[in-house]
């Protein structure tokens, strides 16, 4: 395949409006981002409709400051990568008709990009990169998984949540607390402040001896706690001490059965639950006691953002044709290893 040098890269799948710059030979240029947070924060959560207006008006405006900030005009674009899914719908509309009108215009390829292979490859941006293979724990709001990832487009799912994610987990328990949203960085401020073992809380198939998860269970456990306390700050502290350390301790206990079962000793996280301080700690604490490595994105990138599309896109396009006959869909659910190259 071509190899593309400029891709110009365009995340629009839910409450955050990403546009970056990457260069094949030089890395990331730019990126610009948007967060909707304010917009969605008085209603509790992500509002889809609101959320499409929102990149409608701010899209256009930061794909010209991103090539301002690059020293970079239109026409030395040479191909444009955008997120397809899976996300809200009417959210990835916007930016696949932007990204694929504006790739007409000027007459050079797009191409669609799986928002979860975007988190998977972003850690690879940062310095130390991992090399291939490595297993990667995806977490997010609304996504739990492990993943053998073997190279681009080669991905082996190896468990998944059977419910909530385990950044719905954060997020729920925040609400019951009565954070403000977005809830799981609120939760884990709260929460540095609390004293651990007040509560205990369920550890879901913490030792059901494979690699799925599951998280509604302890919602419910906090919800219970919350009904049954009275919510001053000390209490609300120690509530949110115990639902992290519940969370933390399910997620690194799967993680090194998962690095066990594959016998490999390269681990990438990633993914917005992914710049939680307690899960980092822990998962560091891990490697040096079982022997391997880990890989974290920086900080500006656990979050949806347009420099992993960017990327994943270039990615991409040394592997696989783009489209060049500008026709468009989006995919709100859309299964990972569907991308693998054979």
């Amino acid at each position: 395949m071509n190899t593309f040098k400029l891709i110009l890269g365009i995340e629009s799948s839910c409450d955050e409006t990403g546009i970056a710059l990457y260069d094949n030979d030089l890395g990331l240029l730019c990126h610009t981002l948007h967060s909707q947070v304010a917009l969605h924060d008085e209603y509790g959560g992500v509002v889809p409709e609101l959320a499409s207006r929102d990149h409608v008006q701010y899209i256009l405006p930061l794909i010209i400051k991103a090539l301002q900030q690059a020293g970079k005009s239109l026409q030395e674009i040479d191909a444009i990568a955008y997120t397809q899914g899976p996300g809200l719908s009417g959210a990835l509309l916007v930016g696949a008709s932007v990204g694929s009108s504006l790739a007409y215009s000027l007459g050079i390829p797009s191409i669609g990009i799986h928002h979860l292979e975007g988190h998977l490859l972003s850690p690879l941006l940062s310095t130390p990169a991992p090399a291939f293979p490595f297993v990667a724990l995806l977490v997010s709001g609304g996504h739990t998984q492990l993943m053998r990832v073997d190279g681009t487009g080669k991905y082996t799912l190896l468990g998944e949540t059977l419910d909530d994610a385990a950044g719905e987990a954060f997020d729920k328990s925040a609400k019951l607390l009565g954070l403000s949203y977005p809830g799981g960085a609120e939760l884990s401020r709260l929460a540095e402040g609390g004293r651990p073992g007040r509560f205990r809380f369920p550890r879901p198939m913490l030792h059901s001896g494979d690699l799925d998860f599951s998280f509604s269970g302890l919602k419910t456990a906090v919800l219970n706690a919350c009904n049954q306390n009275l919510l001053n700050e000390s209490v609300r502290a120690d509530i949110a001490s115990e639902a992290q350390a519940a969370i933390v301790e399910v997620l690194t206990t799967k993680t090194i059965l998962a690095l066990k079962q594959t016998g490999l000793n390269r681990l990438v996280i990633a993914g917005g639950v992914g710049a939680n301080r307690l899960l980092r700690a822990t998962l560091d604490n891990a490697g040096k006691q079982y022997g391997f490595n880990v890989f974290y994105p920086d900080l500006q990138f656990c979050t949806d953002n347009g420099a992993m599309i960017a990327y994943a896109g270039a990615m991409r396009l040394k592997i696989q044709k783009a489209n060049e006959h500008y026709q468009f869909n989006v995919m709100p659910r859309w299964d990972l290893q569907s991308l693998n190259i054979a």
